[in-house]
This record gives C-alpha cells, structure tokens and sequence, in this order.
C-alpha cells in the first residue's frame, strides 16, 4: 500500500514537473518571439501609441489694397478639444460644451463613448466669447489650442476678388486659391510623448519662431473699389436687375483699381452665402457684349485704311434682311456716316461696316484687340470668350458680330480692349496684383506693367476717341455719362441674352463703358447690369452709374476739371435709347 502510494506520489511529480517545464518553455518561447523575433515591431507600434506629431503653421499672410488698407488678415483664435480619457462626467461635460458652443449634446456624448483616438476636436476657431463660456468651468479633459483664423476686415468688399479659406487655412476661391503657395504661411513640426492620460511628458524639435506667409498687394483700390459697389448696388436694385459688374482701370499699365459684384457675399460666413456668388463673374462668365462691339468694328475700318469717319453707308431706314433675318434699328436711319453709326449705335450701320471690311480684317482687328484669348488675369477659371475664326464663319457672322451677336466675351477682356483705345492703341495686361512682400517688408516679386501688343494704329486710337466723344453729345446714345467739367468717351450696349441655346425675349444685358479724361485718361470704367426689369437701355441703365462713379473717382484721385472752354456742352434731358 505505502509502495503504490510512493509510486503515485512521483507520477504527480513528473507530471507537474513536465507541466512547469511546458509552460516554462512556452513563457520562454513567447519571450523569445516578443524580445526578438517581433521587439523592433512592437516598439514601433508602442511609440505610435504614446507619441504625437504635432504640426504648426505660421499665421497666413495679409492681402492689401494699392494704398496699403487691409483686405484680409489672420488674427489668433482658440479651438476647443478634448481628451475623452480624462473626461469624468461625460453627460455634464456634454451638456456644458452644447450650450456654450451650440453643438448636439447627443452629438457629442456618442462621440466621446465611441472615439477610439486619445484627442478629438469639439469645435475650431471659437469666438473669444464662446472660449469664456467653457473656460469658467474650468472641465476636466478639455483642452484649448491656439490657432490662426483668417478675417475680412471689409466684410462684403471685394468678395469675388479675395475670395476665402477653409477651415485649414487653405485657399478656396479668388486670390486667396490663386496665391495659396504664396500666402500661407510655413509649416513646423515637434514630437511630443503623452502617458495614457494624454499628459505631455518629454517633445523633440523647437518651433521656428517666424514663418508667416508673404503678404500680397492688390492693385485695387479700396475707395474706388468701396464706391463702384455702392453705384452698382443702386442701379441694379433701381432697375429690378438680376445682377450687376464694375470694372475700374488704368489704361496705362492694365492695373485694376475696381472689380464689383452684385450680389456680394460676407467674406467671413461665406457658407451661409449661394455658391453661385463666390466666383468673380467679370473673368469667369462670357457675354455677347452688343453694341460696345461697334467701336472695335469702326477701328478695323479705320485701321484697314478702307473707311474714314465721314465714309457713308446707307442703314436702309430701320429694316435690313441678311439671309433669312432681318436686323433692325431703333430708329428709321437712312444715310449715315461711320462716326454717326458709332454715336447712333445703328446695328444695321455697323452690318454694312463689317461687310464692307471683310471677315478676314474684323477677324484679325478683334483678335488684336485680345477678343478670344485669355488675358492671364491672376484669377482662377478666367474665359476666353467665343471667336470662331473667320473661315468658320456664316455670310450673316460678319455683320452680326461687328454689332456685338454671335461672339462673346469677358467683362475683363473688353475693358482691357477699351483701355488700348484710351492708350494709344497699346494693349495693357490686365494686373489684380502689384506686389509679393515677405514677412520683414521686403519686396519678393513686383509686378511691373505689361505691354501685349499694339492693337491699333495711334491714329485710329485717337480717330475712336473723337468717335466716343460725339456718343455723350446731344442726340447721341450716352447722354446719361456725360460731366460738367471733363470730356468724356463711351460706349452703350444693349445685347439680348442667349438661354438655352436661343435669344430670350424680354432678357438683356445693358452696359456702358467708357473712360475719362478723353485723351489723358487716367480711368477706363465699364458697367454691365444684367437683366434690368424696368428699363434696358444701356444708356438709361448703366450710363447713370458710370457718371456717379466717374465723379467719386476724380475727386478722389485730385484730377481736376478740363479747361472750361474745351469741354463739350450736351443736353442732359433728352434720353436716347441706345
């Protein structure tokens, strides 16, 4: 009995010690596998648990306007997070965070049980109030962190042109996505080591003490930009219009002083705003510009050396067939001279012109003018507009489009064009940018004026001044700009609207464009209001505002009255259509 209990005894020993040794054996292999075979892995994925790269990024470089007023600006702004981890009452928190930083507080206790990351943010760039709120609570696990948060100082001034940022401080629209590389600041980044409770315990690198963006000027002019949305503000809500642009520049150097939109939209909630109003319609959308058309199809006549202003053509009193079409005039003309075509704005004069010339020579006139092509302007989604080359055209296509139908164009293109007649003939490229300054107020890039070409002759240029003088005359179609004191040069146009593919009844674009003084001119402005309800007539809709911004802008810019005895004297109670 003692034997076979002896005998039992060392079985249970061999057997527990075969058991140690197995599981020794085992603890040893998964040791071995664990300081060996896979210890590079597991530090690796136990440094990712415990470190964090965080990335800081300069603040974002200022937009200027020509005389150094700010445009856009980044200011210091906190941004609320959390650690869900140190969180001790979820429900409180929650509700504390929900009612100071209008959030779901539903929202935000699911994502604090279901986030698996050791951070999440709750809401960037608050307001200063909103930071107050939460801070008096002084909550355990939320966090503030010191960010940049771009602001329109200007609101609604210039929306189109400076567009916006993202959350992120990247360029969404305008010159804000154009220079992007150019104004966001510079990125650095530091390491740093968290325990499980997201405390920061040991960080390597150092942050770069100075990495803003550069800072970028305008060639607008915040006055005259402020003063072209008011008048164009009122004429479109005067006429019941859709829409409305202004262009302001220098036909010297191609700067632009003014590019208005209406509607607008508040820079800083631009989300609350339709899409449909963030682009700048004056680069991006083309239009048949109508009569405007006829001073660029008058200087092919008298560039080719075929016509002077006195060469007639007869305007078959009113009415004139063209194929299977007939064109018409406001009013019955019979014999009228190139430069009585121009100031009556006659479609049917302006037909004769172009079929006179040739395709092949108001082809290449409106190609020189930059009618066509890009203008390289330093927006995104700039148009072209439509000029089908001459070989394509119909027997119909020459007449039509020296009267502004069958070709279109970009606001930008054509008072880049206008600008050449008021400069000699000389084509400017068109400049929203005048410098790229770096953070200590040095100049990086400045943006010299760009000659393209020469569009015209000098004499033809100065044989259409005189021409856009004689519109603002009595009897002409511009009465409506014309100023005491200064000698003014323009243009109406009245061009029905295309939808779907045809002629709208009842739906124009009414314009003028014109520029003053007229043969030192220091201003060249266009005016286009889109589908005006009341009135349509380019020189009753758009005319009044050119004058009123016209005044603003001399004044502004010091430039004083012609002499009295040159200016011409008109008669500002007789309206004609035009």
């Amino acid at each position: 009995m003692r034997n076979d209990t002896e005998k039992f005894t060392k079985k249970r020993i061999r057997f527990l010690g075969w058991g140690f040794f197995l599981i020794f054996m085992i603890i040893g292999g998964k040791a071995f596998y664990y300081q060996v075979v896979i210890s590079q892995w597991l530090s690796e994925k136990a440094l990712r648990q415990y470190e964090r790269e965080f990335v800081y990024s300069g603040k974002r470089g200022a937009i200027l306007d020509a005389s150094g007023r700010h445009l856009a600006v980044s200011i210091d702004a906190e941004s609320v997070g959390v650690h869900p981890k140190q969180i001790k009452n979820a429900a409180m928190t929650a509700k504390i965070l929900s009612d100071a930083l209008n959030i779901s507080q539903k929202e935000l206790i699911a994502r604090f049980s279901s986030e698996k990351r050791p951070f999440i943010w709750v809401k960037r760039k608050v307001t200063p109030k909103e930071v107050s709120l939460v801070k008096a609570f002084n909550l355990p696990g939320v966090v503030f962190k010191s960010e940049h948060k771009r602001y329109y100082p200007n609101k609604f001034l210039a929306s189109q042109v400076l567009g916006f940022v993202d959350i992120d401080n990247r360029g969404l629209a305008g010159i804000e996505l154009t220079y992007d590389e150019v104004l966001k600041g510079y990125q650095d980044s530091i390491k740093v080591r968290r325990d499980a409770l997201g405390h920061s315990f040991e960080s390597e690198g150092t942050i770069v003490p100075d990495y803003n963006g550069n800072t970028l000027v305008l060639t607008i002019d915040a006055m005259i930009q402020y003063s072209a949305e008011k008048a164009l503000e009122f004429a479109v809500t005067e006429f019941g219009a859709k829409s409305g642009m202004v262009l302001v520049s220098s036909p010297r150097t191609g700067d632009i002083l003014a590019m208005a939109h209406y509607p607008a939209y508040n820079l800083n909630s631009h989300s609350d705003y339709d899409k449909n109003l963030w682009r700048a319609r004056s680069v991006t959308d083309p239009f048949e510009p109508g009569s405007t058309m006829k001073i660029f199809s008058a200087a092919a006549a008298i560039d080719s050396g075929l016509c002077k202003p006195q060469t007639e053509f007869y305007c078959e009193n009113g009415a004139y067939r063209v194929g299977s079409n007939t064109v018409h005039d406001t009013h019955a003309y019979g014999t009228l001279t190139l430069q009585e075509i121009v100031k009556y704005s006659s479609n049917i004069g302006a037909i004769k012109i172009g079929q006179f010339i040739g395709e092949e020579t108001l082809y290449n006139t409106l190609r020189r003018f930059g009618f066509g092509e890009k203008t390289g302007l330093a927006l995104s989604g700039e148009s072209s507009g439509t000029l089908a080359h001459f070989r394509k055209w119909r027997k119909i296509d020459a007449g039509t489009i020296a009267f502004g139908q069958g070709v279109s164009v970009s606001a930008v293109q054509m008072i880049a064009a206008t600008g050449a007649l008021a400069n000699g003939g000389a084509l400017m490229k068109p400049q929203l940018i005048k410098a790229i300054v770096d953070p200590d107020g040095k100049i990086v890039q400045e943006f010299k004026p760009v000659r393209i070409r020469q569009a015209c002759s000098p004499n033809t240029a100065a044989t259409i001044r005189q021409m856009m003088k004689e519109v603002i005359t009595t009897g002409g179609t511009g009465t409506n700009a014309a100023m005491e004191g200064y000698t003014v040069c323009g243009k109406t146009g009245t061009a029905q609207k295309i939808v779907n593919g045809a002629y709208a009844r009842g739906k124009y674009v009414s314009s003028f464009i014109g520029f003053l003084p007229a043969d030192r001119a220091e201003a060249v402005i266009m005016v286009i209001i889109d589908e005006p309800a009341k009135r349509h007539y380019g020189g009753t809709v758009a005319a009044p505002a050119f004058k009123k911004i016209a005044l603003e802008m001399m004044g502004y810019l010091n430039i004083p009255p012609e002499h009295m005895n040159n200016r011409f004297t008109v008669s500002l109670g007789s309206e004609v259509e035009g």
